[in-house]
């Protein structure tokens, strides 16, 4: 019998779906979007079985290690998808009717663990395009600000296990968004971003 057979690994939340009806951009969360018992066995199996790497960017004048791990499928990358990110991949799809080509797997190991504020990058046809986020692990809280309207309330929004976020192709271009460190002791999150890299 396995250790954690009937306990649930971490706090999913509660099955629901909210649109947060920005200003210029689509922003739809699903928690559980993926069953406890899925979400469990995909996170233990990427845990495990992804080729996570520590990246190193320069900081002013400094080169800095990321405070993540992080792994990258699809275009200009050498890892071969796995069954289970095209099952995932599959998923979100279906629910978006949108088709990826590309995923960033991210690994946050504890509460020191982070991403800065920042919108994400140009794709090569300067076009920015949706973007699924998929959560396995420890709830995080996912920060969204305006660019340019100061009125604007930061977002707090807590991605739980399982759940799904679809931010929609204008979001790069009027939003950034942030996850802080935590001061609490708190266990490893996995993030997918899939992403249309064309």
């Amino acid at each position: 019998m396995n250790l954690f057979d009937g306990i649930a690994l971490f706090d999913e939340g509660k099955k629901c779906f909210t649109d947060f009806q920005l200003p210029d951009a689509d922003l739809r969360l699903w928690e559980q979007f993926f069953a406890p018992g899925e979400s469990d066995h995909y996170f233990r199996l990427l845990q495990e079985t992804t080729p996570w790497a520590q990246h190193r960017r320069r900081i002013y004048e400094k080169w800095m290690p990321d405070p993540r791990l992080t792994a990258w499928y699809g275009i200009g990358s050498t890892n071969e998808w796995t069954p289970e990110l095209l099952d995932i991949k599959a998923r979100v799809e279906q629910e978006s009717g949108i088709r990826f080509n590309s995923v960033l797997l991210n690994y946050y190991r504890d509460g020191q663990d982070s991403v800065s504020w920042h919108s994400d990058t140009l794709p090569s046809s300067g076009k920015h395009h949706a973007i699924a986020s998929v959560t396995f692990g420890e709830r995080r809280v996912f920060k969204v600000r305006h660019k340019r309207d100061k009125d604007f309330k930061v977002l707090d929004i807590p991605l739980t296990h399982g759940s799904f976020l679809l931010m929609g192709e204008t979001m790069q271009d009027h939003y950034e968004h942030h996850v802080p460190k935590s001061s609490r002791k708190i266990g490893p999150r996995i993030n997918l971003t899939f992403r249309v890299e064309k």
